[in-house]
């Protein structure tokens, strides 16, 4: 296989662009987005989920327009723009937006991704079924996907296969303990780690599968929480067809320079942006 030049997509598709076209309107949120990345997709759906009104807005954070430099200071994507202050503020970074998100639900449509606050335990380990994800399983999908070297695609490959199993491992756990958690339960609801995670699981079928050869791990109780989680509402209507995230990720598959700050961080060895 060889790198063909593909570019990033600048728009969505499929069920993905008929979400962006229904949430074209003012709203007192505005999301800063671009349609191909992850860390946008986790907090779009939850926005859906926890049915809070927004307006999708499209932007291109490879092409750093000051008007999303004023609401994300390192130009990165999702950022919001809060319209019911005077002037407007804002807010970046994927995971505070979404512990935001939750507190706007809390007083709003009263909905949220986490388990009851009258089960605290269950609530503290879905937060280390979150930092699992953070901290290990999403950088091990780039460090996989970046990989030039056929050793180091196959080490890629073992190190993510191993990601997702500590996360199933967690979601065991929880299981045992508190009955289980998020869509991991069959009946159960989308959960917090749920939406954490699964931009790179979607990802993993798509263009990790296509550029690395990648085949999901097995088990019953694993492919029947990725089928709930993949046709849930909330998520399936923020995603495209397979071709945009196979176009946009030829980049970080054949590790072209500058790909992205995400990509220069898993080069240079440091921590995520």
């Amino acid at each position: 296989m060889t790198d063909s030049g593909k570019v990033y997509h600048r728009s969505c598709t499929g069920p993905a662009l008929q979400t962006v076209e229904q949430h074209a309107q003012d709203q007192d949120i505005t999301l800063f987005a671009s349609c191909f990345c992850p860390f946008v997709q986790r907090v779009w759906t939850a926005l859906e989920y926890l049915e809070i009104p927004y307006k999708y807005y499209e932007v291109d954070p490879y092409q750093k327009s000051q008007e999303l430099l004023n609401v994300s200071p390192k130009g990165l994507v999702p950022a919001l723009m809060l319209n019911t202050f005077n002037p407007p503020r804002a807010l970046n970074e994927s995971t505070v937006i979404l512990d935001f998100l939750e507190d706007i639900a809390a007083k709003s449509t009263h909905r949220s991704l986490f388990p009851p606050s009258t089960d605290p335990y269950a609530k503290a380990l879905v937060r280390l079924q979150s930092d699992h994800i953070s901290r290990t399983l999403v950088p091990a999908f780039y460090k996989y996907l970046q990989a030039q070297d056929p050793e180091a695609q196959i080490s890629g490959g073992k190190e993510f296969h191993a990601a997702i199993q500590s996360l199933v491992e967690l979601f065991e756990r929880a299981e045992r303990e508190v009955g289980g958690t998020g869509l991991w339960v069959e009946g159960g609801g989308l959960g917090w780690a749920d939406v954490m995670v699964a931009p790179w699981i979607f990802r993993a079928t798509n263009a990790l599968k296509h550029y690395r050869g990648f085949e999901m791990p097995r088990g019953t109780k694993f492919e029947a929480w990725l089928g709930r989680l993949f046709e849930h509402p909330a998520f399936k209507k923020t995603c495209s067809d397979e071709e945009l995230y196979l176009d946009s990720y030829e980049r970080y598959a054949f590790n072209r320079p500058n790909t992205s700050q995400v990509a220069n961080a898993i080069n240079s060895g440091r921590g995520l942006p």
